[in-house]
């Protein structure tokens, strides 16, 4: 042992040791509790990880620890979403195959995070893009493909349960989730059906179809975009053109689960912000369905009909316009020939705007009038029909009846069109100056509501539609089912080929399970054909058994992380995806930790997954994760430069003279900034862009550099790489400093100057253990004092404490407390300090692993020590020390034991001799004793 705290060789050892002895591989093992910790699947960028992409792996790692000392069986793993699109991206630029840049991304990333020494079980580690992963992922969208929905048992069957309901009574007693033109049939007319008809009529009720859908479509990137994938109307990866486009693409009925998904989150321990998103997105809504004849329908093959829903039927009497999506199937029919040039306008204008900006738009009024009308069914008033952004085809039915004196957006719309603006409460007020929702008083102008209250109109109204089939009660969603296409090569093909039907159009059917994987073939290049076909219609010969058509599309890209946590639990199985042993031993994650992005992508869409397997019985669980931990952002902090504007030669002037000149501020990387001093020589040679020959106006001879909080990206030049921390400080002293910067859930700004702090505490810890000068091993067998006691055991309670409610960054304080009060102690015995390595170990686990040896235990053990029992007698105080107080003053403080009754310390206290030469001879009044605060003497 040496002196010096060498970080770089210890580390370097237990991380060699560590995987050469699988020392955190998991298993089975009934003998111990499970303890189950996950990080979000992360994906391999090229760029490697940064210090804020740690943050949430090195809590996860603390908590395994943590477990792993508290008797736990823990399985803790890492792998790889590694399909995507930027992988992608880069193969059609270069010609490389994405497999190739994936493998290199993958194999840095495992690099950077074996040098942060993670615990993970390394042997479970699983990828996406893999053939014996997403053989699984393919053979789950098979289950999906062969289930219903029966509303009945509220969970998903096989469809053979549904044909044979068919067989024995038609539709009559099916209550199942399907398309929207699903009608009732007899058991005569089902059993007179084809075959191939029936198989096209079960299409419609299948868990997973193909479906015409409005899809945010990218021309540049060929391939349709998730939501969270636009932004402003332009593809977040690469700021391509967006616009809105109908395609046949394979769905998935997320809908079918929307009350469970619902109903789930009063279930699970996640934070309520993130619970709301979901909540919101579901939308569940309880109304009513009504439908509006179209005025002068053009002939009998036309829709004669446009449905809407909507929560507040009683104010169908203040229709006076209707407002339908751009997109919606009707507008061709319903746009008059007037109309026509500015309806094709309009409609090419919205296909260019997102659905977040169109649902988001409030301050500007945009629409076109069709030229057409619809009746209300109340009064049989004609209603101008109109196309407005705010309408979207994808949500509920893609039209909705206006009422300005109730909504305001209907209100603005109703202004701007000079459109009629009907009261239909009394309660309402100032409605010619904005709309009023209120729901009381009654109803006026409102026909057969008129004089009632909200609630017996609304029941009048429901009855009298329903009486009449122009409505009903209905219950709708706002969310929609999944799109579950990509016209993309690196993603997961669908196990789906296409035969034609008796009129030549193709059906689709499943592979057999057998011949799973359907692997990616090889193309030319990763780009559509040239008649528009996804990148896979570029394999050649590449058809089932020879003859038929495979689906060109591949999954989306939360196809693989919906179902991995599963994965990992028997990561080689060749039979299943994984064995009952290994989910009903593991069931689901007790702790995940992940961004807060993903509420309404990948962590809804597992949510779903996840109950469609319980519904199917190869999984326990009804929720996949019992507690998710949202981590906030680690911040850059960005260094600047001041370049003086309009100078012969490139000059910069140091931050405190910038205001001498006139200049512009240029961002400098920060890995060449100590303590906002700029390393003048390297910021010359590391840029191209500041000109030949630079000049600097230095203050005090150095170049000071301006400093702000932004986000940590290339583009500010703020990025600081851990392998780089890691080799200046070590990863136990990077691991420590991130969990000190503030609670995990918040934002916080990284400072490099910072870390200095926490590498020094591992030193001062160090010297405990070792002699500065001669690097002598100086820990002692000897018996502990009640004061070192109380510092180590005061520690373990807090530290217990904090761990058990997730607040990683007071326990480095604690543990800091600790080291300074047995600093200060000169505390050097063994039955301490072995206590305190096990403390320190979930942070600083190289660190540990080296003095736990060093105090002669087993290499290598310190992962599966005891947690230290907290025993409270060592907090007990043995005496307490009083402040003698004669006539109100303080004079002197004197100890007795902390159990000393009052008639002790009073005789105590009048024989100390420094109370008698206050007394003078005199003998009290009085003596009050204060248990544990006071003596009070009075004369």
């Amino acid at each position: 042992m040496s002196a010096e705290y060498k970080f770089s060789s210890i580390e370097k050892k237990w991380q060699k040791f560590w995987e050469e002895n699988q020392t955190f591989k998991a298993e089975v093992n009934h003998a111990k509790p499970k303890y189950y910790v996950l990080d979000m699947f992360p994906y391999p960028s090229g760029a490697g990880l940064h210090v804020g992409h740690p943050l949430g792996y090195i809590a996860s790692d603390i908590v395994a620890r943590y477990k792993r000392l508290r008797g736990f069986n823990v399985l803790h793993p890492m792998g790889f979403d590694s399909f995507g699109l930027p992988a992608e991206q880069y193969a059609i630029q270069t010609g490389q195959h994405p497999a190739l840049t994936t493998e290199q991304n993958i194999t840095r990333y495992i690099e950077q995070l074996k040098n942060i020494g993670f615990s993970f079980d390394w042997s479970k580690e699983v990828r996406t893009s893999n053939p014996d992963y997403y053989k699984w992922t393919q053979w789950i969208f098979m289950q999906l493909f062969n289930s219903w929905y029966n509303k009945d048992t509220d969970k998903a069957e096989n469809i053979s349960t549904l044909t044979a309901k068919f067989e024995a009574n038609g539709t009559n007693g099916v209550n199942a989730v399907c398309d929207e033109d699903c009608i009732p049939f007899s058991v005569e007319e089902w059993n007179a059906k084809s075959e191939e008809d029936q198989y096209k009529l079960l299409l419609k009720y299948r868990l997973t179809f193909l479906d015409y859908s409005v899809v945010n479509w990218c021309p540049a990137l060929g391939t349709v975009l998730a939501n969270d994938e636009v932004k402003d109307g332009v593809s977040e990866r690469g700021g391509y053109p967006v616009e809105q486009k109908k395609m046949r693409q394979w769905s998935m009925r997320i809908t079918a689960y929307a009350d469970r998904l619902l109903n789930g989150l009063d279930e699970i321990d996640w934070a309520e912000s993130l619970k709301e998103q979901q909540r919101n997105w579901i939308g569940r809504s309880q109304g009513a369905s009504v439908r509006f004849k179209i005025a002068d329908v053009k002939s009998t093959d036309d829709t004669s009909e446009i449905e809407v829903f909507t929560t507040r039927v009683d104010t169908i009497y203040g229709v006076s316009f209707m407002v339908i999506a751009p997109e919606h199937e009707l507008v061709e029919q319903l746009t008059t020939p007037e109309q026509k040039e500015t309806v094709d306008a309009y409609v090419k204008w919205a296909k260019s705007r997102s659905e977040l900006d169109r649902m988001s738009e409030v301050k500007t009024v945009s629409g076109a009038f069709t030229g057409s009308y619809v009746i209300n069914p109340l009064n049989e008033e004609k209603v101008p029909i109109f196309l407005a952004d705010y309408v979207l085809a994808g949500y509920g039915t893609g039209a909705v009846m206006g009422v300005p004196s109730g909504d305001q957006r209907d209100w603005n719309f109703a202004t701007h069109f000079n459109l009629p603006i009907v009261p239909i409460l009394d309660a309402q007020a100032d409605i010619e100056k904005q709309a009023d929702n209120t729901k009381e008083g009654k109803y006026i102008n409102s026909g057969i509501i008129n004089g009632m209250t909200y609630k017996k109109a609304t029941e009048t109204l429901i009855n009298w539609l329903e009486e009449k089939s122009v409505g009903k009660g209905k219950v709708q969603y706002r969310i929609r089912n999944a799109v579950f296409s990509r016209q993309r090569y690196w993603g997961e093909p669908v196990p789906v080929y296409f035969k034609p039907d008796s009129n030549g159009e193709p059906l689709p059917y499943l592979i057999n399970e057998s011949d799973l994987p359907l692997e990616l073939p090889a193309i030319d290049k990763y780009l559509p054909t040239e008649t528009g076909e996804p990148p896979l219609g570029r394999a050649e010969n590449w058809k089932y058994q020879d003859q038929y058509e495979y689906e060109l599309s591949t999954m989306p890209g939360w196809a693989g992380s919906s179902w991995y946590w599963y994965r990992y639990m028997d990561a080689k199985n060749e039979q299943e995806f994984a064995s009952k042993e290994a989910v009903d031993y593991w069931k689901a994650i007790d702790l995940y930790i992940g961004g807060s992005e993903h509420a309404t992508g990948h962590l809804l869409y597992s949510r779903f997954w996840n109950k469609f397997l319980k519904d199917l019985g190869y999984v326990q669980e009804e929720e996949f994760a019992k507690k998710l931990i949202n981590q906030g952002m680690i911040q850059g902090r960005s260094n600047f430069v001041y370049r003086l504007k309009n100078a012969d030669t490139p000059t910069f002037v140091s931050y405190n003279l910038r205001k001498d000149y006139e200049v512009v501020a240029l961002h400098v990387d920060v890995n060449i900034v100590d303590n906002d001093i700029l390393d003048v020589e390297a910021f010359k040679s590391s840029r191209n862009d500041i000109g030949e020959n630079p000049e600097f106006i230095l203050e005090n001879g150095k170049y000071v550099c301006g400093a702000e909080v932004e986000k940590m990206s290339k583009s500010k030049f703020n990025v600081v790489n851990p392998d780089t921390i890691v080799e200046k400080y070590g990863a136990d002293t990077l691991r420590l400093y991130e969990m000190f910067l503030g609670p995990l859930e918040q934002f916080k700004p990284w400072n490099t100057n910072g870390i200095s702090g926490s590498h020094n505490f591992l030193r001062k810890v160090w010297r405990l253990f070792f002699d500065d000068q001669n690097g002598n091993f100086k820990v002692k067998d000897e018996q502990p004092t009640p004061e070192e006691l109380k510092v180590l055991h005061s520690t373990i309670r807090k530290m217990e404490e904090e761990l058990e409610r997730y607040s990683f960054n007071t326990v480095v304080s604690t543990l800091m407390i600790c080291v300074n009060e047995l600093s200060a102690l000169k505390c050097h015995k063994k039955a301490i300090l072995q206590d305190l390595v096990i403390l320190l170990s979930p942070y600083t686990p190289h660190f540990a692993e080296e003095l736990w040896e060093a105090l002669g235990n087993a290499a290598g053990s310190v992962s599966f020590a005891a947690f230290p029992v907290f025993n409270s007698a060592y907090l007990v105080e043995a005496s307490f020390d009083y402040p003698i107080s004669i006539n109100g003053k303080v004079r002197t403080n004197l100890s007795f034991a902390a159990d000393a009754p009052p008639s002790d310390i009073e005789a105590g206290v009048l024989a100390n001799e420094v109370v008698q030469k206050w007394l003078e001879g005199k003998t009290p009044k009085k003596i009050i004793v204060v248990p544990k605060r006071i003596v009070n003497v009075v004369l």
